[in-house]
């Protein structure tokens, strides 16, 4: 069986979204895969309640528990192999995490952008890209690699920016085409 070891900071809509439909789509009958953990680096994080309600193993590595990204990292790192994951997914995790770390976990680490990458790594996508008068928007799934943002490309979808769009509404717009391709790429990417 091919483990997935699910990465939030916050409410985790994107990883429910990959859980429903590995549930849905018979993943693990159909390609050998199963969401086997979620890991939060926030304590109150509302998605850990949504994976235990899923039945889903949950850990929380609390990054404020150590003075060095690091020795967070190697923390975290020690919770996700704990689940020997073939595949580790960012799910709205807000840590950068150490080139030893990402290397770690070369070619088989994920993460989703609420842009049209390489157009507005970082923060305040929507926001950047509603100030410079960009017509669509989107998201990406990418392979992450050391350099934030900048990994291969393995998915994306376009949304318009309409007129009177602000950062709010072009985000809600982005986040319902971002839990449609996150769960696609996902399982295409287990059985490449």
């Amino acid at each position: 069986m091919k483990n997935i070891v699910i990465l939030i900071s916050g409410t985790g809509s994107n990883m429910a979204a990959i859980v429903h439909a590995a549930g849905r789509e018979r993943w693990a009958e159909r390609i050998g895969a199963r969401v086997a953990a979620v890991i939060s680096n926030r304590p109150g994080a509302t998605g850990l309640q949504v994976a235990r309600d899923a039945g889903i193993a949950t850990a929380v590595v609390d990054h404020k528990s150590y003075a060095r990204r690091e020795e967070f990292d190697a923390a975290l790192q020690a919770a996700i192999d704990a689940h020997d994951p073939a595949l580790v997914v960012l799910a709205g995790f807000m840590r950068i995490l150490t080139p030893e770390f990402v290397a770690h976990y070369a070619g088989r680490i994920i993460n989703i952008h609420p842009s049209l990458l390489p157009a507005f790594p970082g923060l305040h996508t929507h926001q950047r890209a509603i100030e410079a008068g960009c017509q669509v928007a989107g998201t990406t799934v990418h392979l992450v690699t050391a350099e934030l943002d900048h990994g291969p490309i393995l998915a994306q979808a376009v949304v318009p920016v309409l007129a009177g769009d602000t950062a709010d509404t072009l985000a809600a717009r982005v986040l319902t085409q971002e839990h449609l391709i996150y769960p696609r790429a996902v399982a295409e990417w287990l059985q490449h």
